[in-house]
């Protein structure tokens, strides 16, 4: 194995652009003031309403976006500095008090969402006619989009109070259950990113042992990863019924602004190609392997000509923004902030949270990036991928706190065109023929990651989340539904020893935001349609690939995607993204 990356040479963010401290008078003075606020708007605005003129709603509208920005501050700051380190005790005191006090002050603020929703659609276009309400038109839309699903106020304010000592408890607890387990390897006590990093070591030994070591201890903590499985899709169960949510992913689908059809074909699609995109490459996998089977723990294996050496952050910083200045300097001069400013979190450290993400914090501020970067191509490649989250994140800031973040499915396109871009360039300067294999092969991979995976994940959890409205699923039922997902899925080649049926309890999207996983699939095969539209040389599509970011979540994938001749609800839309997979199969298997 390779040195590892000298951690101290890592960039470790500042969070004091937010607040200089747990214990800041900043912070307490920001808490206080927005307890003040909130209770002054609701004495200004509740029951009120139905009775605002336009012009007047778009002023409470004004108002409301300010507070909830400023707790939105307060909110992005604790959870940053939970995720730094979810094993400090004072740590996750902080957080859960914060998450205590916010949600108190949002309690009086509930009304006025709940209110909107109560007007009726004529009035409400009424009053959309005057200009100033009208800037905040796609808030309206998406607000009112929950009203079919809307409650009395009184159970909607007992379901908001009890949040924090419901979902966001289990939550806590699964994240600090994380951060705290430790998987004895070589005579050294690893964190989970750090175990898992090995899976992709290229020595097959090491691998094997990563893998059965993280199976044991993952294995060893089963009943507490079931039971708040089994807890959150209760809980989930009880709300969607009260709510009327035909399936369990529609309450999700309804926040993606994305209909339920359409998620639909595209599950239908990505199953319908397992045989020609996973089946196919992993045989193709083995065959380079000399082996007609492969073991679980070899599915990330680099392939045995691959170059293992370990990327340093210089190199990493430099691949990502040339590829991003290739293609649009504007877009790289956005990305270069993150470098220049400490944006960004890449040392893996004990009890903090594994795997990366980017976090938009607020307008008035920036973006955080957190990674765990241990110097493989993939973690260049999750660079690229969250330094595109974190890029559309300040472009789309400009559309104000209520309409900057932008739906999940969305929300994916610009971090998956980040890795495009990077890879894509990365494959243009390689004129080594064995070279560039390997690069074709790490990058199919990356895509069925993306897609095939995501996809079996979603399957996984509806599955689960199906046969838990019958009843408690015992751990050893979850894994068998792991298991018979991954089985089908990634097809025959592989071999899947029993300490893999735990596997399934490591992956946080499923206890944090439950079927989360296709917007991975989405954004990858919409990327996919995207890139050849680039790559056809259609005119100015830079920049209107800048507009669509700076769009933040004012329009719908329908209108986002038009100005490309692109609409994600012809079912033909995600056959063209599965495509450019199988192409690169074929071309691998030219090779």
């Amino acid at each position: 194995m390779n040195a590892p990356i000298p951690q101290d040479q890592l960039p470790s963010w500042d969070l004091s652009d937010l607040y200089p401290g747990l214990d800041s008078p900043e912070l307490k003075r920001d808490l206080e003031r927005a307890a003040i606020e909130a209770k002054a708007f609701a004495a200004r605005y509740e029951t009120r309403m139905a009775s605002l003129s336009g012009a007047e709603m778009a002023e409470s509208l004004k108002r409301f976006e300010v507070l909830q920005e400023l707790l939105g501050r307060i909110t992005s700051y604790a959870s940053l500095v939970y995720s730094g380190d979810q094993s400090d005790s004072k740590i996750g005191q902080f957080f859960q008090n914060v998450q205590e006090k916010v949600t108190d002050i949002t309690s009086a603020l509930l009304f006025f969402s709940l209110e909107i929703n109560r007007i009726e659609d004529a009035e409400m276009e009424q009053r959309l006619q005057d200009p100033a309400l009208a800037h905040y038109q796609p808030w309206v839309r998406d607000c009112r989009a929950w009203r079919p699903h809307q409650l009395s106020d009184d159970l909607e304010k007992i379901l908001h109070e009890k949040y924090v000592a419901g979902r966001a408890a289990w939550t806590r607890l699964f994240d600090e259950t994380m951060a705290r387990l430790r998987f004895p390897m070589d005579g050294k006590d690893m964190t989970s990113a750090e175990i898992l990093h090995l899976l992709s070591e290229k020595d097959g030994e090491q691998r094997k042992r990563a893998a059965q070591n993280f199976g044991k201890v993952m294995g060893d903590n089963i009943g507490v990863f079931a039971l708040i499985t089994n807890t959150l899709a209760k809980d989930k169960e009880i709300e969607d019924r009260w709510r009327k949510y035909q399936t369990p992913p529609s309450s999700r689908n309804l926040a993606n602004q994305v209909e339920d059809e359409v998620v639909e074909a595209l599950v239908s699609a990505v199953k319908a190609s397992y045989p020609k995109l996973a089946h196919r490459y992993y045989k193709l996998k083995a065959k380079w392997f000399g082996e007609e089977q492969l073991d679980y723990w070899d599915r990330n294996a680099p392939l045995p000509e691959s170059d293992d050496r370990v990327i340093p952050w210089p190199e990493a910083t430099r691949t990502v923004l040339d590829a991003y200045g290739a293609f649009s300097p504007d877009l790289a001069s956005v990305g270069k902030r993150f470098f220049d400013n400490a944006w960004i979190d890449a040392p893996v450290r004990p009890g903090k949270s594994p795997g990366a993400f980017a976090h938009p914090t607020v307008p008035s501020a920036h973006p955080y990036l957190l990674l765990n970067y241990q110097g493989k191509v993939r973690d260049v490649m999750t660079l690229a991928h969250e330094l595109g989250h974190g890029v559309h994140q300040v472009l789309s800031a400009g559309q104000g706190y209520l309409m900057a973040d932008t739906p999940l499915t969305l929300a994916e396109t610009a971090s998956v065109f980040g890795e495009m871009l990077t890879f894509q360039a990365l494959l243009k300067a390689q004129t080594d023929p064995a070279k560039r294999k390997v690069m074709l092969a790490s990058k199919v991979e990356d895509m069925i990651n993306t897609v095939v995976r995501q996809i079996a994940f979603y399957d996984f959890e509806l599955r689960v989340h199906t046969e838990r409205r019958q009843g408690e699923l015992t751990a050893e039922r979850v894994g068998e539904i792991w298991m018979d997902v991954q089985k089908e899925s990634l097809g025959p080649v592989f071999r899947f020893h029993p300490e893999y049926a735990s596997f399934w309890a490591y992956i946080p999207h499923f206890v944090h935001t439950p079927f989360y996983v296709y917007a991975y699939a989405f954004g990858d095969c919409l990327v996919n349609s995207l890139y050849a539209v680039y790559q056809d040389g259609a005119p100015g599509f830079q920049q209107r690939y800048l507009d669509m970011l700076k769009a933040g979540g004012t329009k719908r994938h329908k209108e986002l995607l038009a100005p490309f001749g692109l609409d994600a609800s012809d079912p033909a839309f995600w056959q063209k993204g599965i495509g450019v997979i199988a192409g690169f199969i074929d071309e691998l298997e030219k090779m």
